[in-house]
């Protein structure tokens, strides 16, 4: 049965929104592609029909995904006005972002094992840390364009790594401890 074009596109996005999903829960590897579509209410069978690989969504993927988490740095800016950084430090280190990686910061759930995937999802993956570091680079404080950036860059690594710590840790008092002590450290 033939599907439409605008029912295609339809398809298309859901497959992409499940695949950003999943792959920040469980990772690039620990979701196959039957599952993937059988979660977007899909059949296999049509996934080839969007995708020419695996390769192919996890890098569309990766770039949903960051667009997603820009969105989201987006509409904290606006709504913070003056207080942004202070605003994104708050909402980054939450517990609910800890708690929620499928719908997170894509570089604390895949930045590791994305080091190790093909140079399409890298370079999805770069472009994103890219603009994330240019969007940081515009409320954080600095003297100058250059000053702002290295403040963006140690910012931005630090909240990823302290994202990644807390998930890691089982202890759920130093979870909250590493949260909260980089999340007012990133706000100087």
């Amino acid at each position: 049965m033939r599907v439409s074009k605008e029912q295609a596109a339809e398809n298309r996005e859901r497959i992409l929104d499940m695949a950003a999903k999943l792959f920040r829960e469980r990772g690039f590897d620990g979701i196959g592609v039957a599952d993937l579509m059988k979660s977007a209410g899909l059949t296999h069978g049509g996934f080839y029909g969007h995708f020419k690989s695996k390769e192919d969504l996890m890098a569309q993927a990766a770039a949903r995904a960051v667009d997603a988490s820009l969105a989201g740095w987006n509409e904290v800016v606006a709504s913070a006005g003056e207080g942004a950084l202070a605003a994104y430090v708050d909402f980054y280190t939450s517990p609910a972002h800890r708690d929620e990686p499928g719908a997170g910061c894509i570089m604390a759930a895949l930045g590791a094992e994305s080091a190790r995937q093909v140079a399409p999802v890298r370079h999805a993956l770069t472009e994103g840390v890219k603009r994330l570091f240019e969007g940081l680079s515009r409320v954080v404080p600095g003297r100058s364009a250059a000053a702002r950036r290295e403040k963006a860059i140690v910012t931005f690594a630090s909240l990823v790594g302290a994202m990644v710590l807390a998930r890691v840790v089982d202890d759920e008092t130093l979870s909250e401890e590493i949260l909260q002590v980089v999340g007012s450290t990133a706000k100087r």
